[in-house]
Parts: structure tokens; C-alpha cells; sequence
């Protein structure tokens, strides 16, 4: 294969398309390679589909500014372009007594992320929402949610395709050379 590019990116999961989007966005010629006859089949078709809070990672580590901005972008362009998805909200569950300081912890980390409507509930809220579940309390963590990750890669093939970036599939890229 032999085209020229100002940029060519390697994978057309759904961070890949999402980089092809924003490059190709800036007038840069895009060509995106993937190895396999369709997109998102790898990484992209096996990941949960969450929509993190961002309550785990390190308080005001880039993980969790990254996460809390990008949730809330993620959200806004599901919403903007219709792809499935929706904030499900969760449970984090302290099964005994001892593991209610870990909620605890979480909820302050959470807090100082930026993640709003965390509030620990005891075990009677969190039956009349899931009757099976059996706990001591729990963290509800109402910004986290899901989303369709193929319909989501998808939105961005489209984007990047406007702007006229290349998808080029059953293509493995097995040397690159840098040529001036």
C-alpha cells in the first residue's frame, strides 16, 4: 500500500478514530489502518462500556481530571449525536461493617475530583432499588453510567470521514518509514 499522509493512525478502535477525528478536524490528511475487515473489534469491542465517575483514581491526579472532564464530554456527545447510552448510577457496596471506612474514603476522594451527588446510604435504600443485594451500606455513585462503544467508534469514523480522513481496512501495518 502506498498513499501519502500528514498523519496515519494505527488502529481504528475508538480511541484511534477518536484521535483520526481531532486530527483530521485540524486539515490534517488522515489515513487510518486497521488490521481486521471492521472497526472497534479488539479492545473496543470487549471493554465494559462504563462511563467511570472518576472516584478511584489518585484525588487530583491527571486520572482523575482527565476522567471527570472527559465524562462529562463523553456524556455531551452521546447526547449531541445519539448514541446510546445512559447514567445507570452504581453501588459501591460495603458488604460488612469494616468496609464502610472504605466508602467513606471513597466518597471524600470522589469529592475532591470533582464528582458531584456522592452520598453513602444504608442497606434499606439500596434494597428498594435492588432487592437481591445484601450489604451494610453504599456508596451511590450517580454520575457513572454506559455507553455503547461501537455506536460511540462509529460517531467517530464519521467525524474523521468528514473531514476526509481515510479508513483503509486488512491492513497490518508491519514496517513504518519515515520519509521527508
Amino acid at each position: 500500500m502506498s498513499h501519502e499522509a500528514d498523519v496515519v493512525v494505527v488502529g481504528a478502535g475508538v480511541v484511534g478514530l477518536a484521535a483520526a477525528a481531532a486530527l483530521a478536524s485540524s486539515h490534517h490528511g488522515v489515513v487510518v489502518l486497521e488490521r481486521h475487515d471492521r472497526i472497534a473489534s479488539e479492545i473496543s469491542s470487549r471493554n465494559s462500556e462504563v462511563i467511570h465517575a472518576g472516584i478511584y483514581y489518585p484525588a487530583a491526579s491527571l486520572k482523575a481530571t482527565l476522567c471527570v472532564a472527559g465524562r462529562e464530554l463523553l456524556y455531551a456527545r452521546c447526547a449531541d449525536r445519539k448514541i446510546p447510552h445512559r447514567k445507570t448510577g452504581k453501588f459501591i457496596v460495603a458488604a460488612e461493617v469494616s468496609e464502610v471506612a472504605t466508602l467513606e474514603a471513597l466518597r471524600e476522594r470522589g469529592i475532591g475530583n470533582g464528582v458531584t451527588g456522592l452520598e453513602i446510604v444504608g442497606p434499606e435504600e439500596v434494597q428498594r432499588s435492588e432487592p437481591d443485594v445484601r450489604c451494610e451500606a453504599a456508596l451511590v455513585s450517580p454520575e457513572t453510567g454506559i455507553v455503547d462503544a461501537h455506536a460511540l467508534s462509529v460517531s467517530f469514523l464519521a467525524e474523521a470521514e468528514s473531514f476526509g480522513a481515510m479508513l483503509a481496512l486488512c491492513v497490518e501495518v508491519v514496517a513504518i518509514e519515515r520519509s521527508s
